[in-house]
């Protein structure tokens, strides 16, 4: 499992924490991948880390709680999609012709993975690629395949795309394609591994899907993603209540008159003041909401203070932030951690702050 990724656009959200550490619908985004893995029998992962990489281990452990044997490889240097897949070759098992199991860590999938790795084996494709369908192709890499079902190219970001098929971040590698990666330098599987193995005629094959899937790299898809999981759009056993409306962590008070629904989750310890409203929002652990701010479709960072009255519609508050009463934030501003917005500083705001 790929989790080295810093999550830049996610930003000041994984200026604390890796994106797949970040808590979506309550647990680290890995969480829920871990818990999709096990889910579909497998039983053993290595997780490809890189940043903040010690967190993982903290979180995780051997895996055993997860129902998982988890092991760790840390890059120290970045490695690129192939490089960081090369990486981990020693940790991995089984014979040169078993299928290994490749998936991003940033990535919200109903695919389902044992449809894929049997696909593959009936295929005796070297790799196999989940692809799902987008309405607009165009700012992504697109996957054209044949009537068989094999990639005929892979194609980056293009104004007139022949497919709205495009990579959807999981894997089937034949276990012996991975030792033929490069090692010790940057490797893209999209724009090297995968074009070399086309054009030496080696099999690829494509995996069509049209289950639920989220790329959860922008703060939108961020708060999409987790609504999606507390509502039971996109199913995980890795939720951890019952899904609803909202979602409630122990220890997080919420004033009975207070509104929270539309998928929001309020983290452990959390504190939503008396006439507030949280809509469709992701409040994080110990943060507080107080009387009357309203809360839309935001992230709010641990033990970050929302005053009262404040409305936020669409933004991202960093750990520890405060926004005192007075203010109003919408349309994609960014409150970065500790960083203190004076009462009535802002009315309205696009800026990061």
């Amino acid at each position: 499992m790929l989790v080295g990724g810093q999550g830049t656009r996610l930003r000041p959200l994984t200026m604390s924490a890796p994106k797949p550490m970040l808590p979506v619908a309550g647990v680290p985004v890995t969480a829920h991948m871990l818990a999709r893995a096990r889910d579909a029998g497998i039983g053993r992962v290595v997780l490809a880390t890189s940043y903040r990489a010690e967190v993982f281990e903290e979180y995780f452990g051997d895996g055993s709680a997860h129902g998982l044997e988890l092991e760790y490889v840390t890059e120290t240097e970045p490695l690129g999609t192939g490089g960081a897949i090369r990486n981990v070759a020693g940790r991995l098992r089984g014979d040169a012709d078993d299928p290994v199991v490749i998936f991003n860590g940033d990535i919200l999938s109903g695919l389902d993975i044992q449809a894929l790795i049997r696909r593959h084996r009936e295929a005796e494709a070297a790799v196999t690629l989940h692809l799902t369908q987008v309405e607009d192709p165009r700012a992504f890499g697109v996957v054209p395949v044949d009537d068989d079902g094999r990639v005929t190219a892979f194609l980056e970001k293009t104004p007139d795309p022949p497919t709205n098929l495009i990579n959807a971040g999981c894997y089937v590698f034949r276990r012996s394609v991975i030792d033929t990666i490069p090692t010790g330098r940057p490797v893209s599987v999209e724009r090297e591994t995968f074009p070399a193995l086309l054009a030496a005629g080696t099999p690829v094959l494509g995996f069509p899907d049209s289950t639920y899937w989220l790329d959860l790299g922008t703060p939108a898809a961020f708060v999409q993603g987790s609504r999606d999981l507390v509502t039971g759009r996109m199913a995980s056993s890795a939720l951890p209540g019952p899904v609803g409306d909202c979602l409630v962590l122990s220890g997080a008070q919420v004033a009975p008159d207070a509104k929270v629904g539309g998928g929001a989750t309020v983290g452990a310890r959390a504190r939503v003041g008396t006439g507030a409203e949280v809509d469709g929002a992701v409040i994080f652990d110990d943060a507080v909401v107080e009387a009357g701010a309203t809360v839309r479709d935001s992230v709010i960072g641990r033990g970050a203070v929302i005053g009262a009255g404040v409305v936020l519609d669409g933004v991202v508050i960093g750990d520890g932030a405060v926004v005192e009463r007075g203010n109003e934030l919408r349309a994609g501003a960014r409150v970065f951690p500790g960083a203190v917005l004076a009462a009535g500083a802002v009315r309205f705001s696009s800026d990061r702050t």
